[in-house]
C-alpha cells in the first residue's frame, strides 16, 4: 500500500540522519488496539489509517517526535482516540448536530465529530484525517484551537503527506515555510523561515546543518 512505501521513506531517512526522533517513534498496534479507538469513536477509520496504525503506534508515552511540519508528532490509535473526547467534551453543544462543513476537505469552524486526530503539537492543534462524506474523505487537514477551524485539505491523503514530508527530509525542501533541520540530540526540527531556493539548493541532505 502506497501509504506504508511513503512512511517507510521517512523511517529510513529518520533512522540514519535523526536517530534521536526515530527512537521515540512506537511500533505498530494489534487490530485489537485500533478496534477499541473505532468503539470510542463510534465508527470505522480508513483503511489508510488503520494500515498506518498497524505499523506506527504514535511515540513512546506520547513522547514529542515532530516528524511532520511544523511541529507535529505522530499519535496512536489510543491517543487519538483521547484527543477526540476532549474535542467532544469542548463541542458537546454542537456535537450530534455539528455546524461545520459538511464534505470532507472543506472549510469548517468547529469539531467535526468525523475528525481523527493523527499527529499532535501539545498545544491542542492536530493534525487530522478527514473521514466526513465526499470525495476528498481520508483528506488530512489542520486543526487550529484557538481560532476553531480547520482550513481546506492540506494533502488528500496520509499517503500524499508522507510523500511530500519524506521528500522535504531527503532533499532539504520546503513545506510551507518549514525546513527541516537536525539538532545535536538527533531531533528533526522543522525551523519556519523565508528560505530561498538558492539556500535550499546549496545545502539539501545536509542534515544537522
Amino acid at each position: 500500500m502506497e501509504v506504508l512505501t511513503q512512511w517507510h521513506r521517512i523511517l529510513e531517512w529518520s533512522a540514519r540522519f535523526a536517530p534521536g526522533t526515530h527512537a521515540q517513534l512506537a511500533e505498530g498496534v494489534s487490530h485489537a488496539e485500533i478496534e477499541a479507538c473505532e468503539r470510542e469513536l463510534g465508527f470505522e477509520v480508513n483503511p489508510e489509517l488503520r494500515t498506518w496504525w498497524s505499523v506506527c503506534g504514535g511515540t513512546e508515552e506520547e513522547h514529542f517526535a515532530e516528524v511532520f511540519p511544523p511541529f507535529y508528532t505522530p499519535c496512536g490509535p489510543m491517543a487519538a482516540a483521547k484527543f477526540w473526547q476532549v474535542n467532544k467534551s469542548v463541542w458537546r453543544d454542537s456535537w450530534d448536530v455539528p455546524d461545520t462543513g459538511r464534505l470532507a476537505g472543506s472549510w469548517a469552524h468547529g469539531y467535526h465529530p468525523r475528525f481523527v486526530p493523527m499527529a499532535f503539537d501539545g498545544m491542542g492543534n492536530h493534525l487530522v484525517v478527514d473521514l466526513r462524506p465526499g470525495p476528498k474523505r481520508g483528506a488530512v487537514l489542520e486543526w487550529d484551537h484557538e481560532l476553531c477551524h480547520v482550513e481546506e485539505a492540506r494533502w488528500p491523503s496520509l499517503a500524499a503527506m508522507f510523500s511530500e514530508v519524506a521528500h522535504a527530509l531527503e532533499t532539504g525542501s520546503v513545506i510551507d515555510h518549514s525546513r527541516a533541520w537536525v539538532d545535536p540530540d538527533g531531533q528533526i526540527d522543522w525551523q519556519i523561515g523565508n528560505w530561498t531556493e538558492t539556500e535550499t539548493e546549496t545545502e539539501a541532505g545536509s542534515p544537522g546543518r
